[in-house]
């Protein structure tokens, strides 16, 4: 016996991975290897957990097609704006400037390199790692397959899964399968996606960076905008990027997606007030209505523990323990939990000293902010109006507000009419600040100050 870490991981498009991360390895005579702990799932929650006690590379949705290549993306479609402001900070431009997507090599190279840095600190850690697609066999085993078809058997006393989820394709529509891709793939995409038409109630911020690097960009709802955010900051939100080119199809709903002979994607949507059918060409059809659990393959069911039948999540409590007590659950795959990479990688950190550590400190999900990568950027802690309303009563509710202009917008002209902010508090001395909610440059800087004040 030796002792070892060890992590297996799983190789699929479109979840976070299947990974098992182990911290103490015991080779068998039979050839299975039995672990103090094992985590399926190779993203932020499972690498922090693991760490503690795909095509893609380690990392998961947040570094391989989330946070990372959607913010230098942003960060890109920012810099042309500023290119834009330059002459009026005394700087000679030259005109027309144009953008070119091989941005999208230097930000996948970036992204490598974050796979091999993972990998670097798991064979620090002494994390032993397997890239195989994993199920459970037994409470306590679980089958790994790799590419090849090899199939190995790996067994633990306790069992962390971290799979986080893939991108959901609206497969009663015809043609959404097969004509277009989502937002997993934009980052990824070798060519300029052109004209694209992205389907989303949710996720503003690919149409912002696709509209900001000059690209013809439409936005296709099918209700309210941000659903889940503060409604006031989301048209807010919606406002502002209609005034700088993107165009938004509002209570449309999409019908059919047919590619023409000239490689081109006609979508025929319908107006869901009106009935009124009509249709567009687009180069690029863009899907980014969610993501489900990456659950379905991992035999849940035949070792006993509980998922949501609605929408496929692991049911935990407070502790992260699923209906059986050795397995445990966390990050975006956990009934509950925010999705979110801080959040995922906290809690497994804590989850791990828990169980090795001899600590009983629990993650607390109340007041995380987050920020909306927009071309004008939101963010938040706390409460929305709605929910604060919903929670506490109308009668209870005070909120103070403003409108601003920052001062890098004055001199070169730029339009402040969506830069806002707002607190939502108890009426009730001494007026408990129940959320706020930030519009304007920088948002993310901003709210994280705020975030621990409000904490």
């Amino acid at each position: 016996m030796f002792k070892q870490s060890f992590l297996p991981f799983g190789n699929h498009r479109g979840s976070s991975g299947s990974a098992f991360f182990t911290s103490h390895l015991i080779l068998s005579s039979a050839g299975q290897q039995d672990y103090d702990l094992l985590v399926i799932g190779g993203g932020s929650g499972g690498l922090a957990c693991a760490k503690e006690g795909t095509k893609w590379g380690l990392g998961g949705t947040c570094v391989n097609v989330g946070c990372i290549p959607k913010k230098l993306m942003h960060q890109a479609a920012l810099l042309g704006g500023m290119i834009q402001d330059a002459h009026h900070y005394g700087w000679e431009v030259a005109q027309p400037i144009r953008h070119d997507w091989k941005m999208a090599e230097a930000v996948q190279n970036h992204v490598k390199s974050l796979n091999w840095g993972h990998r670097v600190q798991l064979q620090d850690r002494k994390v032993k790692y397997f890239n195989i697609k994993a199920s459970f066999i037994n409470e306590h085993t679980v089958c790994g397959i790799a590419k090849s078809g090899k199939e190995t058997l790996l067994s633990a006393d306790h069992i962390v899964i971290a799979t986080g989820g893939r991108p959901r394709y609206p497969t009663h529509i015809e043609g959404a399968l097969e004509y277009g891709i989502t937002s997993d793939d934009i980052f990824w995409l070798k060519e300029s996606p052109g004209k694209t038409l992205v389907l989303t109630d949710v996720a503003l911020e690919c149409a912002g960076f696709l509209t900001g690097i000059g690209l013809d960009t439409t936005v296709m709802m099918r209700s309210i905008p941000l659903r889940g955010f503060d409604q006031q900051m989301s048209s807010l939100v919606m406002e502002h990027m209609e005034s700088h080119g993107t165009q938004f199809l509002k209570g449309c709903i999409p019908t059919c997606i047919k590619r023409l002979p000239d490689g081109q994607l006609q979508v025929t949507w319908e107006d869901r007030t009106s009935g009124k059918k009509d249709t567009g060409i687009f180069d690029t059809v863009l899907w980014a209505i969610g993501r489900i659990p990456e659950t379905r393959n991992l035999n849940l069911k035949e070792v006993g523990v509980n998922i949501n039948p609605e929408n496929q999540k692991i049911i935990v409590d407070a502790q992260d323990v699923t209906s059986v007590p050795h397995i445990y659950a966390i990050g975006d795959v956990a009934e509950g939990r925010p999705e979110l990479t801080p959040t995922a990688i906290m809690a497994g950190k804590l989850l791990a000293q828990r169980l090795f550590g001899q600590s009983s400190d629990l993650m607390d999900y109340n007041n995380v902010p987050t920020t909306v990568f927009t071309p004008l950027e939101y963010g938040c802690v706390g409460l929305s109006e709605e929910e604060a309303v919903a929670r506490h009563g109308q009668e209870h509710i005070e909120v103070y507000h403003a409108y601003y202009k920052p001062l890098e917008f004055t001199v070169a002209e730029r339009d402040a009419s969506q830069c806002y902010i707002k607190m939502v508090c108890l009426k009730e001395p001494p007026q408990l600040v129940l959320g706020l909610h930030f519009l304007g440059p920088n948002a993310g800087e901003v709210t994280q100050g705020f975030a621990l004040g409000i904490k």
